[in-house]
């Protein structure tokens, strides 16, 4: 089973090479997949009738206690026969019905086959975290299929429809499945079944669990999204409105049925809802002109009557539901695939306009016929056998029973009568009927038997259940058996005799067919308005909540970023700061420093950022932010870690020269906006911020009970990582994992500001190439390569510049490797190295910066992600883990002993990405910025001329 589902998802990611290929005549090698699950299930007959499931188990994740468990039993054996059958069908039928210039054709068989695989999954899932993971992959996969012609807006909104209603049920289904889950301490439902809870607790389960399965299956108060759904291709109706997606809700409902019917809420849900469903959706569809919309009203009224039989709580009743599922199937899927028969033939799906269709396209019209006779429960055909069985089954139960009985057989004669405006609409001659007086002759193109055969195959196929109906019945007794029955069952037959039930179902065959003629009259079916339409209420719904989210957005978005900030600052003041003040979980011992200079550099960094907090101008307060920051620095080094103060040093001056880079760009002092009592508020809640800060930072270092993992990392650093700083080791080592993280996260900022400055997709060529490059033709001395001759820049800088410029370059390869044994590593020696293209960038502005570094710094971003990820991806290869380190130990000519760790490759990645960010920045902030700002002078120069 798992296997089939992988199937199908391969053949969906080739599925778009193949119509390429091919072009429509693809999708018949497309059905192939699910043709095969058919035959897969057929094979496995012999096991359903015996009542042995097939189990199929693969561990997920182990630590977790999640494997992909899978099991197939009668139920679930029948809708893979469906999912499968139906499938390939629609696909042999697609083949016809698209042509292979249509956009979209790629997209369409692939996203067809993974919803089948999504499909597949979900019928044959044991564990009920994995069927929601397939319930929500149906969602998506019919979302993109509704929604097939991005172009129309009825497509677009009806997709949106069906996947917010649709996903709402689900999350509350989740959440009903991890209530049983975590009571049963499994979430396997053929062990959950037998150790279900009880009580309020059930029923609250069971209520979140039908909401989910009645979204999905269109059920009152859901069944508006179902016939906006139609704005889809045909054979996406077909497939999803028929035989697959709205059957998802249906089988949970007979999956579960047989352990949770005597839940309190089962029966009345169940019952009030599909017989609601049941008899509007009816009453809808016999107000329709369009053929299409006619079935998927008519959908809608058979999902009621479906939830109805399985919801009844019985084991006639759960026989009866699963036969009309199969039923349902076939002859839903027929009809929605004639309807695109009759629209290609004829150009038209509007009863209105069709006329004579019946003695132009005779096999059409007896493929409908048979179909038709099965949805209207006219013998021999499946439906009458399903229909006739529902009616036993409630015939014989209590009072209760009896009143659903009413409604069955009032649904049933809405049924009929819809059915006969079907075939009569799309077949029959209308001259002189009321409807349409005088409706010219339909012209009709031939039709194929290619494009026919699929329809005709389903409706053979619904005869044939009916007349071997005893071999059905042996096929899903097996399943009905699962309820407690004390008396004999029934059986599904075709003849049981003259019956109550087959007198109630003539009786409501003859009534459909007298309110079938009742309302040809469009006088008398003007009249069947229903007093409401739930696509309004879900306008109207959807109407408020964007207006909500407008009012709730103007109050709280106001592009302040300090009212931002605020709230943030706020939040983090009341909830933690409110939890330490309840919870007082203070340390007893107080220890204020280990040597008086700590005290010196913390106050060094307090009056700092006091200072920082009351500056006027900008740069005035980035110093000052600067002068917090390396006191901060000075700490480390107090506290006995160089790494950590040489890094704190690098970052706190490449943030200096950022923040330069910007600076120049902004007034030079900051906005007098804030009003007296606004920087109160602002000081108050800086002070609060810190206040709670240094709380949580005191207790959470006090409230340790557990050793620290660190305790044992010099040891595994030597050991393992194969050096003695500790630091670096544990960086591109022991959690080189959280280290590929932030250096991914460093190409993305890159990318971020890059995209950010640079205002064109074709202005990215200057992260490698910027204007003006080159040697510069000028008679002063030259001190810089380029030449570089502005008068805003200094000679002194530019001498300075010339002198250190290769000895900090030489000094960053230095940290870089010197960092597994002291302090250094790829990041500071990055830095380094960024730093001295900084200082190049300026004394020589940005011709100087494309002399130093004449690269493109996406490219050296690349190269450094590329030398990150291979140093993993190599040891994988070599039958190590992923990222795991090799000590190398060798002897070479007048370098004697050497002592190498491959873990500095990885460094060496890092390292590139760090002068990569760097470059980027200097790029951006810095050789963009003055380019525009020249281009602006420029522009603003020529006005002035003119």
């Amino acid at each position: 089973m798992l296997v089939l589902v992988a199937v199908h998802a391969l053949t969906a990611v080739i599925a778009p090479a193949l119509v390429r290929l091919w072009g429509r005549h693809a999708l018949y090698l497309v059905a192939l997949v699910p043709g095969a699950t058919l035959v897969w299930a057929l094979t496995q007959a012999s096991g359903v009738r015996s009542g042995d499931p097939v189990v199929e188990t693969v561990p997920w994740v182990p630590q977790l206690g999640l494997e992909l468990a899978l099991r197939m039993g009668t139920l679930s054996w029948l809708m893979v026969v469906l999912v499968g059958g139906v499938g390939a069908l629609v696909l042999a039928y697609s083949a016809r019905y698209f042509r292979s210039d249509d956009p979209g054709l790629g997209r369409f068989a692939a996203v067809f086959v993974a919803f089948a695989g999504a499909m597949l999954g979900l019928v044959v899932s044991d564990d009920l975290l994995l069927l929601y993971v397939f319930w929500e992959l149906t969602t998506v996969f019919s979302y993109l299929l509704i929604g097939s012609d991005p172009a129309k807006r009825a497509s677009r909104r009806a997709a949106m429809q069906a996947l917010l209603v649709t996903t709402l049920g689900g999350l509350a289904m989740l959440a009903g499945f991890v209530m049983l889950g975590q009571h049963a301490g499994t979430y396997r439902w053929s062990e959950i079944a037998g150790n279900l809870p009880g009580g309020g607790y059930l029923a609250v389960a069971v209520l979140l669990i039908l909401l989910g399965a009645l979204s999905k299956s269109a059920i009152f108060p859901f069944s508006f999204w179902l016939p906006g759904a139609m704005a889809a291709p045909t054979p996406v109706s077909a497939y999803l409105h028929a035989a697959a997606m709205v059957k998802a809700g249906v089988f949970l409902v007979a999956l579960m049925g047989p352990a949770v019917a005597v839940a309190a809420p089962w029966r009345p849900v169940l019952l009030a809802t599909g017989l609601i469903t049941m008899f509007f959706g009816g009453w809808a569809a016999l107000r329709q002109t369009d053929l299409k919309l006619l079935l998927a009203y008519g959908t809608v009224s058979q999902l009621g009557l479906l939830m109805v039989i399985l919801g009844a709580g019985s084991r006639d009743a759960a026989l009866a539901g699963v036969a009309m599922v199969l039923a349902h199937a076939l002859f839903k899927a027929t009809l929605f695939l004639v309807v695109g028969v009759v629209d290609h033939a004829t150009g038209t799906r509007d009863l209105r306009e069709l006329n004579g269709l019946g003695r132009r396209a005779p096999a059409l019209a007896v493929v409908a016929g048979l179909a038709a006779a099965s949805m209207a429960g006219l013998p021999p055909m499946a439906g009458f056998v399903a229909k006739e069985a529902a009616v036993e089954a409630l015939l014989h139960g209590g009072g209760a029973d009896l009143l659903v009985l009413a409604g069955v057989l009032l649904g049933s004669v809405l049924t009929v009568a819809y059915t006969l405006r079907f075939l009569w609409g799309a077949f029959a001659d209308k001259v002189g009927t009321p409807d349409t007086p005088d409706p010219p002759t339909t012209t009709v193109r031939a039709v194929s038997w290619p494009f026919l055969a699929p329809a005709a195959v389903l409706a053979l196929a619904g005869t044939a259940v009916g007349l071997f109906a005893p071999a059905v019945d042996r096929l899903l007794a097996p399943y009905a058996d699962l309820y407690d029955s004390a008396e004999p069952g029934y059986h599904l037959a075709l003849w049981h005799g003259l019956t109550p039930a087959l007198g109630l179902s003539a009786l409501a065959v003859a009534g459909g067919a007298g309110l079938f003629h009742l309302l040809r009259r469009e006088r008398v079916r003007a009249t069947l308005r229903l007093p409401f339409d739930g696509a309004a209420v879900y306008k109207k719904s959807i109407g408020g909540v964007d207006r909500l989210a407008v009012e709730l957005t103007g109050a709280t978005q106001r592009g302040s970023l300090p009212f931002y900030l605020g709230v943030i600052l706020v939040v983090l003041v009341l909830m933690p700061g409110g939890a330490l003040l309840a919870g007082s979980p203070w340390p007893q011992r107080f220890h204020l420093w280990d040597t008086p200079l700590q005290g010196v550099a913390a106050a060094v960094v307090v009056v700092a950022a006091v200072m920082a907090a009351r500056a006027l101008r900008r740069l005035t307060a980035m110093i000052l932010v600067g002068v917090a920051g390396y006191g901060i620095a000075l700490m480390f080094v107090l506290h006995g870690a160089p790494d950590l103060a040489l890094t704190q040093f690098l970052v706190e001056t490449v943030t200096i020269v950022m923040f330069v880079l910007v600076l120049r760009r902004l007034p030079a002092k900051f906005s007098e906006r804030p009003i007296r009592s606004s920087r109160r508020g602002r000081v108050a809640i800086g002070v609060a911020v810190g206040a709670v800060t240094a709380a949580m930072a005191y207790v959470a270092a006090g409230a340790r009970q557990a050793i620290p993992i660190s305790v044992g990392f010099p040891d595994e650093a030597v050991s393992y990582g194969g050096g003695k700083n500790v630091v670096n080791v544990t960086l591109v080592d022991i959690r080189a994992w959280d280290t590929m993280g932030e250096i991914a996260v460093l190409v993305v900022a890159a990318t971020g500001v890059a995209s950010l400055i640079f205002r064109h997709a074709r202005d990215l060529d200057r992260r490698g190439d910027i204007p003006g490059g080159g040697r510069a033709e000028s008679t002063r001395p030259r001190w810089l390569t380029t030449g570089a001759t502005a008068r805003a820049q200094s000679v002194i800088l530019q001498v300075v510049t010339r002198l250190l410029f290769h000895v900090i370059v030489l000094f960053s390869i230095y940290l870089l490797f010197s960092g597994h044994n002291a302090p250094g590593g790829g990041f500071a020696a990055g830095l380094v190295a960024g730093l001295a293209l900084a200082v190049r960038y300026l004394a020589g502005g940005r011709t100087e910066l494309n002399g130093a570094a004449p690269v493109d710094a996406g490219v050296v971003l690349g190269a450094g992600l590329f030398v990150a990820v291979g140093t993993g991806v190599a040891a994988m290869l070599l039958g190590g883990e992923f990222l795991q380190s090799a000590l190398l130990d060798f002897h070479l000519p007048v370098l004697g002993h050497i002592h190498f760790v491959t873990s500095a490759f990885f460094d060496v990645g890092v390292y590139l990405i760090v002068v990569g960010l760097v470059l980027d920045i200097l790029r951006s902030l810095g050789a963009e910025m003055d380019r525009q700002h020249e281009t602006e002078d420029d522009e603003v120069r020529e006005k002035e001329l003119v």
